[in-house]
């Protein structure tokens, strides 16, 4: 799964990796990203230019009664999102991507769990393939965007610490799976892999990111006993 992420990459930055024609989000460095706030999403609109939007992370159908569902839809499983009716339609025409610095994961220690932190090894920012969806509040009438990361099967490194991993797209892959014309879902799912272990470092990092209240450039700083470890097949990671 993947339940925290961090994003740091300057605006201007990002914008030029992303092709971004539009900016409607102020990015500001964010290191510890939960569940129903709100996060900069990368979607095409209908003449395919990019844009940066702001969605609540925590998908609500179009079809939900109130917006509470979102807390419990902040994942969709690749394997299956197109089956789903919470995702089925948001998987044909509603597809995003969601840009991050890295992201956490939680290893089970006995009966503790560790906050790992994981990133490219070149730093350059991730684009986690998502799915967005609009939903009309039929209380207050607000209209509200929300959006969910698609997960994977964990590569080897990331499977140390947990099972699922956010997809992770190729850019090479970005037209397409941003593509508003697309509508047929087994065209796009073969982006849907996970990414190769040895693009990425994983560390242990500071418990303080447990609370979302805590958010700050510590947060993915190495414990002090800890040597960053690069993925490879016969590398451990730190216990």
């Amino acid at each position: 799964m993947c339940g925290r992420y961090a994003l740091t990459t300057p605006p201007e930055v990002l914008a030029a990796l992303l092709h971004l024609q539009r900016m409607e989000y102020d990015l500001v460095p964010r290191y510890n990203i939960a569940p129903t706030q709100m996060v900069a999403v990368v979607r095409a609109d209908a003449e395919r230019r990019r844009e940066l939007v702001p969605m609540r992370w925590g998908l609500i159908p179009f079809w939900a009664k109130d917006r509470t569902i979102g807390a419990r839809m902040i994942n969709a499983r690749s394997e299956s999102a197109a089956l789903k009716p919470a995702f089925r339609q948001a998987m044909r025409r509603r597809r995003c991507l969601i840009p991050a610095s890295g992201f956490y994961e939680w290893k089970k220690l006995g009966k503790r769990k560790q906050p790992y932190y994981i990133r490219r090894t070149d730093d350059a920012p991730l684009g986690f393939a998502g799915l967005w969806e609009s939903w009309n509040d039929p209380e207050g009438g607000e209209t509200l965007e929300s959006c969910t990361i698609l997960t994977t099967d964990s590569n080897d490194l990331l499977r140390q610490v947990h099972d699922r991993m956010p997809v992770i797209l190729d850019p090479d892959g970005y037209d397409l799976w941003l593509d508003p014309d697309e509508e047929d879902p087994q065209r796009v799912v073969r982006l849907l892999a996970a990414a190769p272990s040895e693009v990425f470092s994983v560390y242990r990092v500071h418990t303080r990111v447990n609370s979302p209240g805590n958010d700050d450039a510590s947060l993915i700083e190495p414990l002090p006993a800890d040597t960053q470890e690069r993925g490879s097949q016969d590398s451990g990671l730190p216990t």
